[in-house]
């Protein structure tokens, strides 16, 4: 209460004419001694300089930054300039965050240089200029103590001038808001009562901080993925504005980042940091080229590679054709790339408007469509492979036809090979995708179009010019060889996409994704060996039944492997604890994730421990599995008030208040909270 009132006694006496805050300063040499400083060694009629606010800090104080946080002023600068001068605001270093008794503050500790730009008056007289300010702060150790200081600088004027305090003012620079663009891309997710910000494309081993800047933001509150909530105070505010800091093998840098809210509530879509003034942005005509070369580099990815080695061996089928129907079956390839591409950027645009959050490759995010693009690759892999052969009745084999594939499977050829491209990104394509999602409709289907063309343009080229494809191998046996080899690519892919469904749904999940491959592997190796176009109708139909039955096998043994509770642990849900309460027994709750590192290591190391699993015979144990965010976990983790995993509630058996253990367990805090309840 003490410093509360400290605190309230500097904002009145501040407003005071003379006040505590005379020329000399109040307290300074016991805590923070002021100077001014230029970086120029005269002044120039007419020319800016930069003057520095120079703040020594004694050893365990700390002053304040633009928003102080919970408690604090911020350090002021107030200019007695003569007539004709003018003088920039303060710019505010990179704070550090400072977590008291009182809440939370943002300051500075040690030493502090603010920059303010001064432009002088075009006419000067005399031989020296004395400029005169007055500096005001709050420091703050155990007790808070306001203090200021009348600053004078005195320079001499003349018609030219040599830097001076390099060192001081390149420290004072590097220490920043960044002006350049910043290394990654934000996305907001409004609400009527807090924001999600999450940033993209940082780099491996970063840490991550927010300042807010505006007061009705509160504290930032950071998650995984990084996530960081920004929950609102008594009322909206206008706009959300802080300072991001990163923090990387111990080098800081920092940008503001600001986007107004009347802006997100009426789209979703995700924002770029804004760029410092004087940074030029990404314009139209320069994001379309830079989406242009990412889609033609897109050809060159191992998503797409195996696919467009294969569209080749239709081109080289297709060189003692007309040239008419070589353009046209290439105008299909390239139309269902278009179609893949605009599909896809109408559907992200439906889903940013109806207040989802979407981004390149946000359909992948589903473990249903990671299973089924996983089975299409198989399957498609296998036919590479020789397993099977695809035909049509009286046209035989269709492989024999790729030279004459209609143009409804060049279309799909198209489609397929862009469907695995999306999971793919290349140069260019990072800083296009990222201008593609901050703008409008019309745009963001621009963006994608540009995308479609550069990934259409060599096909387009070599089938508009078939003469060209002279410069190709002519076909022989290595055709077949280099096809299952892009055959075992995809099988790759499969892999890839099997540790994808994995990481999303567990070792079950995967384990019954591969159940369901061999059923359909199966399957396919009974049509390429049954189902074929000698085959009698009775053989066809046999063949059926027995793909069926495989297919249905491996699903059914795929429906086995869904997880099972740990042993001795119950699944969580709220009837349960209900039951468990009125039956009046003490309950132990773990809302856990596979993703959660911290879970896993306080389930190694403390719940798996002999002393804290004989502490729990007496519990009921649930398990609360957040790892594909269940609606209702999310809901009592809110509750809770907690945000995110790991969380542990220990409820006494007399129905009482329920304890919130720390995220990071011992054994004596858990065996504490256990004797606790069970009182």
């Amino acid at each position: 209460m003490f410093r509360t009132f400290l605190v309230f006694l500097a904002v009145g006496l501040s407003g005071l004419p003379m006040g505590w805050a005379a020329d000399e300063p109040m307290d300074a040499p016991a805590n923070v001694e002021a100077a001014l400083v230029a970086d120029t060694s005269a002044i120039v009629p007419g020319k800016p300089f930069t003057t520095a606010l120079h703040l020594r800090i004694a050893p365990g104080w700390h002053v304040y930054w633009l928003n102080p946080g919970d408690s604090g002023l911020p350090v002021n600068l107030t200019w007695n300039l003569p007539p004709g001068w003018k003088a920039g605001a303060l710019q505010w270093p990179l704070p550090q965050k400072h977590v008291e008794d009182i809440g939370i503050t943002y300051g500075y500790e040690g030493e502090v240089l603010l920059l303010a730009e001064v432009t002088p008056s075009g006419n000067l007289s005399g031989e020296t200029v004395t400029l005169e300010a007055k500096a005001t702060w709050l420091a703050c150790a155990k007790t808070c103590v306001p203090g200021s200081a009348a600053l004078i600088l005195t320079l001499p004027v003349g018609t030219s001038a040599q830097p001076a305090n390099d060192a001081l003012f390149a420290q004072a620079r590097a220490q920043l808001p960044q002006s350049g663009p910043p290394p990654f891309s934000l996305g907001w997710q409004p609400g009527d009562t807090e924001t999600l910000l999450k940033v993209k494309g940082l780099p491996a081993e970063t840490r991550l901080d927010y300042f807010p800047i505006n007061p009705p933001t509160t504290h930032p509150e950071m998650l995984p993925k990084n996530t960081i909530r920004l929950a609102f105070g008594q009322e909206k505010p206008v706009e959300v504005q802080g300072l991001l800091v990163l923090e990387n093998g111990g080098e800081r840098k920092g940008w503001i980042v600001n986007h107004p809210l009347a802006s997100l509530a009426a789209s979703s879509s995700p924002q770029t940091a804004a760029p410092a003034p004087g940074v030029p942005s990404l314009t139209l005509p320069r994001a379309l080229g830079f989406g242009f070369l990412g889609g033609f580099i897109l050809n060159l990815m191992p998503c797409v590679l195996p696919v467009i080695a294969l569209k080749i061996f239709g081109f080289l089928g297709q060189a003692g054709e007309s040239r008419q129907r070589v353009f046209r079956s290439g105008l299909a390839f390239v139309g269902g790339i278009f179609a893949w591409f605009l599909g896809l950027a109408t559907l992200i645009v439906a889903a940013r408007a109806a207040g989802a959050q979407v981004t390149w490759a946000f359909q992948f995010q589903n473990p249903a469509f990671v299973l089924g693009m996983m089975l299409l690759v198989f399957v498609f892999a296998l036919n590479l492979l020789g397993v099977f052969e695809l035909w049509l009745p009286g046209s035989g084999k269709l492989v024999a036809l790729s030279g004459r594939e209609g143009y409804g499977g060049a279309f799909l050829h198209g489609m397929f090979a862009t469907l695995l491209a999306t999971p793919c990104t290349a140069p260019f394509l990072g800083s296009a995708l990222a201008f593609a999602f901050t703008q409008h409709a019309a745009v963001t289907l621009a963006m994608f179009g540009s995308i479609a063309a550069g990934m259409s343009f060599p096909y387009l080229l070599l089938t508009a010019q078939p003469g060209w494809m002279r410069f190709l191998p002519k076909p022989g046996l290595w055709m077949v060889r280099l096809k299952q080899a892009m055959g075992f690519l995809m099988l790759g892919t499969v892999v890839w996409l099997l540790g994808v469904l994995g990481a999303q749904s567990g070792a079950p999940g995967a384990i019954g994704a591969a159940w369901i491959l061999l059923g359909i592997g199966a399957a396919c190796w009974v049509f390429g060996t049954w189902f074929t176009p000698e085959a009698k109708g009775a053989q066809r139909m046999l063949a059926l039944a027995a793909m069926a039955g495989l297919i249905v096998l491996g699903v059914l043994l795929a429906a086995r492997q869904s997880a099972p509770a740990a042993a001795g642990w119950e699944a969580w849900s709220p009837e349960r604890v209900t039951a468990l309460q009125r039956e009046g027994k003490p309950v132990f709750i773990d809302f856990t994730a596979d993703w959660c590192l911290n879970c896993k290591y306080n389930e190694r190391f403390v719940l798996d421990t002999p002393p804290v699993r004989e502490a729990l015979r007496g519990f009921a144990t649930l398990k609360a599995d957040w790892t594909r965010g269940d609606a209702r976990i999310t809901a009592e983790l809110k509750r809770l008030g907690r945000a995110g995993v790991p969380v542990y509630v220990v409820l006494p058996p007399t129905g009482g208040a329920p304890e919130v253990l720390p995220e990071l367990l011992t054994q004596r805090t858990v065996l504490e909270a256990l004797e606790r309840a069970g009182k």
